[in-house]
């Protein structure tokens, strides 16, 4: 569905991510793990059209089309059905958590969608729908987590890429996120996950890629690598 060949992703004289080929396939969830720097949120960045200095090629069948997207506003990339849920949550927090939502459907004009995806949004995360009318800015940190998932749902993407959602969260808390993230994907969502914590993304994903200072090191199915030496050694804690 989304296949990357030869990215190569530049910030200035630093060259980020080094000419890597990435896969993945409709209705799997792909996470790509290592340490900080090792250019993963650089490429998920890269396939949502917010950074310009990179070359490769980033092919997407999706919504009955298959182009090369690089190079794209990531306006366009939104309307063709890929969003990302941002590291650092970035919700806005002077709004509302129904706000905060809605911004995430600013792409549609799909009413009884809209409603119904919305529906879903409180399904997954009842705490939403308690907090509703409350500024985004007074919920905590795993709220405000659930709402910049929640908003990214709001687009109705077919892939849905998520940037170190575990980031800070309290152990019962990446529990929770992550079996959102399962439930996300069993309703035929694609998921693209980039995540520090490898022990809980190579446990849910289909298949994995390890980055080491922008290359590709490591890859196979996510249960494999979580046996594999080198990956406990380098990132399980042996």
């Amino acid at each position: 569905m989304l296949k990357v060949e030869g990215l190569h992703v530049y910030y200035g004289g630093i060259h980020a991510v080094k000419g890597i080929n990435i896969e993945v396939p409709r209705g799997k969830i792909v996470t790509l793990i290592g340490a900080n720097g090792a250019g993963k949120s650089s490429t998920i960045r890269a396939v949502s059209g917010l950074l310009k200095q990179t070359k490769g090629t980033i092919s997407y069948n999706g919504n009955g089309e298959n182009r090369n997207i690089l190079g794209l506003s990531p306006e366009n990339i939104v309307r063709r059905g890929i969003v990302m849920c941002p590291e650092g949550r970035r919700i806005l927090p002077h709004l509302t958590v129904f706000e905060n939502l809605m911004l995430g459907a600013y792409t549609r004009n799909d009413k009884k969608a809209i409603k119904k995806d919305l529906d879903w949004v409180y399904d997954l995360f009842p705490r939403m729908k308690e907090r509703t009318w409350q500024k985004g800015g007074t919920l905590s940190g795993g709220e405000q987590q659930m709402l910049a998932v929640g908003r990214a749902i709001m687009s109705a993407p077919e892939v849905i890429m998520l940037d170190e959602p575990s980031l800070g969260l309290a152990p019962l808390l990446v529990k929770e996120v992550f079996d959102i993230i399962g439930q996300i994907n069993a309703e035929g969502k694609t998921v693209l996950l980039v995540e520090q914590n490898a022990y809980a993304a190579l446990k849910i994903a289909d298949y994995a890629y390890v980055l080491e200072v922008g290359n590709i090191v490591l890859e196979g199915p996510g249960k494999e690598l979580l046996e594999d030496q080198r990956v406990k050694e380098a990132y399980l804690g042996g």
